[in-house]
């Protein structure tokens, strides 16, 4: 890897398992996992202005407005514990918020390594998003597939009713994805011609996804 302080970026359409993979490999990495997805919901729930602006797009599954996404991610790459460099999921998602990442690593002195592309078919993510279900009360997440409650609907921690997220319904999900395609998509494209992608077979075991990572991660 390089020496100097290092960026990696997570890019793929929502469910593709980009956070998952994150939290297992942000401690072998020594640098933080930077979701912009948890920037925005810490902002919605502490119910700041900007994040009251962010709810409004994300409750349509619609994209943050550029401007939005890359104050705070810029905020965020500033804090001391970037200081070996960071792992960057959600950010960037257009062409525009691609070219200010370059500004702003060009500023602080940190390198692009490597865009880690997590390729996962429609009908799998539409699966994944449309089942989760979430305890109001604690906040755990379910799925009615993949990891149901004790009791169908219930929390089993707090005995709650689960709820399903308005971005989570499979209609939202959709649109969510056609959103992804037609803004998102054209990254692809952006850091293949600089020989920076690198694609991730995401619809596979988790533990495999995992060791493709840093197989691709070490060979860089």
């Amino acid at each position: 890897m390089a020496e100097k302080p290092i960026i990696i970026i997570l890019l793929g359409p929502p469910a593709s398992g980009k956070g998952t993979q994150a939290d297992r490999i942000q401690e072998e990495l020594g640098i933080p996992h930077i979701a912009s997805g948890d920037l925005f919901r810490d902002h919605i729930s502490r119910e700041t202005d900007l994040g009251s602006r962010a709810k409004s797009y994300i409750d349509r599954g619609d994209l943050v407005p550029d401007q939005l996404t890359i104050d705070m991610v810029a905020e965020r790459i500033s804090r001391k514990d970037t200081k070996k460099g960071a792992m960057l999921d959600g950010f960037p998602r257009t062409i525009v918020q691609a070219k200010a990442l370059d500004e702003l690593l060009a500023k602080s002195k940190k390198e692009l390594i490597g865009v880690l592309y997590f390729s996962v078919p429609d009908e799998v993510l539409v699966e994944r998003l449309s089942g989760r279900r979430i305890c109001p009360v604690c906040g755990r997440s379910y799925h009615v597939k993949f990891y149901p409650p004790e009791q169908p609907g219930v929390c089993d921690v707090d005995g709650a009713e689960l709820y399903q997220r308005e971005d989570d319904r499979p209609e939202t999900v959709r649109q969510r994805l056609n959103v992804y395609r037609e803004q998102t998509s054209p990254l692809i494209d952006y850091y293949r011609t600089r020989g920076l992608l690198i694609e991730i077979d995401g619809d596979q075991p988790i533990d495999h996804v995992t060791e493709d990572i840093l197989s691709a991660i070490n060979s860089l």
